[in-house]
């Protein structure tokens, strides 16, 4: 049980994984987030800047444009996946047993994510946890018209991985004394991609209980 959790925690360490997998596994990790309904965890926006950063030092031995590409390719791929496996599956997914890794409330808190912004979720997903990966999913499941989702996706996956990975390379290039600190960018990712979860999450309890006590006082009036 030990050696298997500290397997699980390689996968979240971005440096570890870039240092050791090198460019393929860069590669596979994205297309897993953005395309496996159980890669919400893995890292995805830190890893791309990582990628870029680590690029321009030398670390990745692949150049800026191959990297790009292929980190483009991955996600815009790992969407399809996801779209067709929410086609495939419909609201099964909804009644998925939950696992210690597979939780109803993610699908939920995507679902409400994409009902509100509607198809240009997969775009403004693609930059929140768990968000990305769910989706594209529910995009198949909704049956969203296939030539609109190729457009989101190839867009989104474009804006992603350009911004994020372009700019760890220019930084790095710029400023190569940067690598020294990569334990605090990464917490700075990790801070700035979870809080709009977190900010739902709680919103989303807060809309529960008042639910819940506007029904305690219907009841009681009922009474």
């Amino acid at each position: 049980m030990q050696e298997f959790w500290e397997s699980f925690l390689q996968l979240l360490d971005a440096e570890a994984l870039i240092r050791s997998g090198g460019f393929y596994l860069v590669i596979f990790i994205v297309f897993a987030e953005t395309g496996l309904f159980f890669g919400f965890f893995l890292p995805g926006d830190y890893l791309l800047f990582l990628a870029g950063l680590f690029c321009s030092s030398g670390l990745l031995s692949v150049d800026i444009t191959t990297l790009c590409f292929g980190l483009f390719s991955a996600g815009v791929l790992g969407n399809f996946t996801g779209y067709w496996f929410g086609w495939r599956t419909g609201p099964m997914l909804f009644k998925r047993k939950e696992t210690w890794l597979f939780k109803r409330r993610y699908v939920v808190m995507a679902e409400e994510f994409y009902h509100k912004y509607g198809g240009p979720a997969l775009i403004i997903g693609r930059f929140v946890p768990i968000i990305r990966t769910f989706a594209p999913i529910l995009a198949g499941i909704v049956r969203l018209n296939f030539r609109k989702f190729v457009l989101y996706n190839v867009s989104g996956a474009a804006i992603w991985v350009l911004l994020l990975t372009l700019s760890g390379f220019f930084l790095g290039r710029e400023f190569p004394q940067i690598i020294n600190y990569i334990e605090y960018i990464i917490i700075g990712f990790i801070v700035i991609s979870f809080t709009p979860i977190l900010i739902a999450l709680i919103r989303r309890k807060l809309r529960l209980n008042k639910k819940a006590g506007e029904v305690k006082n219907n009841n009681h009036s009922a009474i």
